[in-house]
């Protein structure tokens, strides 16, 4: 019977649905983001997150990783006979099926992974997967893999240090992570998966550090500190994009709404050192540059280790 109430998330939602079905908003399109419905309606964020919601609900919308909201619309439908059918799980690969994975990952979340989600992006029965994958677990150890595997081994530049080389190699996995927003929760630094690909990284810091003349349980900790500090990082963009899945919110829109409790919580407590600080920041506060806290944080930590042996 709500749907029935003419409230504003209601109209605003009409609105935008009726752009979507009219095909002035095609799929993949970006729609309005939390904030453009504030300004453009004049209503409250509270509202703004209910239009996105239930358009998420209705399934006209999704949130895509890196880019936000946008058309999600069906997908066409592919017709097939038995015998197109039969050809398409002949045709199967493991390849494939972990590239399909990848994609479905990529776009939709490690949540939405399932072997009957993945047959449904390669067309098949999902049975037919099991004779290629043992299980979810096997395929996500063979996406982990694949997506490792994206780690390109540098050849050092002449005469340069193990400073420069640590550095470069932790770059270059720090992509991977961020092109795979998945992998960084999906990989445990305690148990973790026996993905090939991922040597290659482990073994040119090793042997990076081992050349400096450290000692191998020391290199090997200092290896496993790097990687969790890379890993540490894009685990946290993955929450991020997840949260804004869920709930529509940026994380600076969500920093907006927590500025009256944050006053209060300034007001209450003595807290001399964060008002000076969140004081000398611009008008707009505090800009967060995931990629340059990452650099920055690389460089204390390297330059740590070089202190310390």
């Amino acid at each position: 019977m709500n749907e029935l109430v003419d409230t504003p998330s209601s109209k605003i939602t009409a609105e935008i649905r009726a752009q979507i079905v009219s095909g002035d908003l095609a799929v993949g399109d970006r729609i309005p983001s939390t904030r453009e419905i504030m300004r453009r309606w004049g209503v409250a964020m509270a509202t703004a997150s209910k239009v996105l919601a239930g358009l998420k609900d209705e399934g006209l919308v999704s949130t895509k990783p890196g880019t936000g909201t946008v058309v999600a619309g069906p997908r066409p439908p592919r017709p097939r006979s038995s015998a197109r059918a039969r050809d398409a799980d002949v045709a199967l690969s493991r390849e494939r099926i972990v590239a399909a994975a990848i994609t479905v990952a990529d776009t939709e979340g490690l949540d939405a992974l399932s072997m009957r989600r993945v047959a449904v992006e390669l067309n098949v029965a999902t049975m037919s997967l099991y004779r290629h994958v043992r299980d979810k677990d096997d395929l996500l150890i063979g996406m982990m893999d694949a997506a490792f595997g994206e780690w390109q081994l540098s050849r050092p530049k002449l005469g340069a240090g193990w400073h420069e080389v640590l550095t470069e190699a932790a770059r270059q996995m720090w992509q991977v992570f961020r092109r795979h927003l998945w992998l960084a929760p999906a990989y445990s630094l305690t148990r973790p998966s026996l993905a090939p690909s991922g040597l290659a990284y482990t073994e040119q810091v090793l042997a990076t550090l081992l050349d400096r003349g450290l000692k191998p349980a020391t290199a090997f900790s200092m290896h496993l500190i790097l990687f969790n500090y890379i890993r540490g990082f894009a685990t946290s963009l993955e929450m991020e994009a997840a949260a804004e899945a869920d709930t529509g919110v940026t994380a600076d829109e969500w920093m907006d709404v927590q500025k009256p409790a944050l006053e209060v919580l300034l007001a209450d407590q003595d807290l001399r050192a964060f008002r000076t600080v969140l004081d000398s920041f611009e008008p707009g506060g505090y800009d967060m540059d995931v990629n340059e806290l990452f650099e920055a944080g690389l460089r204390y930590l390297l330059d740590g280790f070089r202190r310390a042996h």
